[in-house]
This record gives structure tokens, sequence and C-alpha cells, in this order.
């Protein structure tokens, strides 16, 4: 345990950000579960606009400094390559 005022504090502080971080986070992971869900059901529209959802939050977290934005680009980056790849074949079984 810190014995200086200050680093009472820091601990305070930091232990705040940790929890906020941590239920940011956990967030984050439900909404991408939502979206592979839609994915996997074949429901291209919920999916899409759950995409956008997963994508703004992860920016919102790089802004509040959660997220590495080199790992944000590649997350997002995946994520567009499944939702192209179910759209292509929903495409392709369509025609």
């Amino acid at each position: 345990m810190p014995h200086h005022k200050s680093a009472k504090k820091e601990l305070r502080q930091s232990e705040k950000r940790r929890l906020r971080n941590k239920a940011f986070k956990s967030r984050v992971k439900t909404e991408i579960k939502k979206f592979l869900n839609y994915l996997q059901e074949g429901d291209l529209g919920k999916a899409e606009e759950q995409l956008r959802l997963v994508q703004s939050l992860f920016h919102k977290g790089v802004n509040k400094g959660i997220f590495h934005w080199k790992k944000v680009s590649n997350k997002i980056s995946k994520l567009f390559q499944k939702f192209n790849q179910v759209k292509i074949k929903a495409k392709a079984t369509t025609h």
C-alpha cells in the first residue's frame, strides 16, 4: 500500500480507470459477438448496422486511450473482411 497522499490518490484513480476500461472493452466484445451472430444467421442488414456500431466503439476506445490504433485498424479490417465474404456468398447464391 502507498504511504504518500499523492500515491494513494493515484491508486484510487488508476483503479477507477481500470474498471472503466474493463467495462468498455467488455461492451466492445459483446457488440462484436452480436455482429458475428448476425453474420451467421445471414441477416446482412443488421450485421452491417452492428458493424458500424462496433467500428464507432473501437474509434471511441482509441480516442480514450483504451485501444492502440493499429490493433483497432486490424480488428476492423478483419471484421469487414468477414462481412464482405458473407455478402459475396449471399450474392452468389441469389444469382
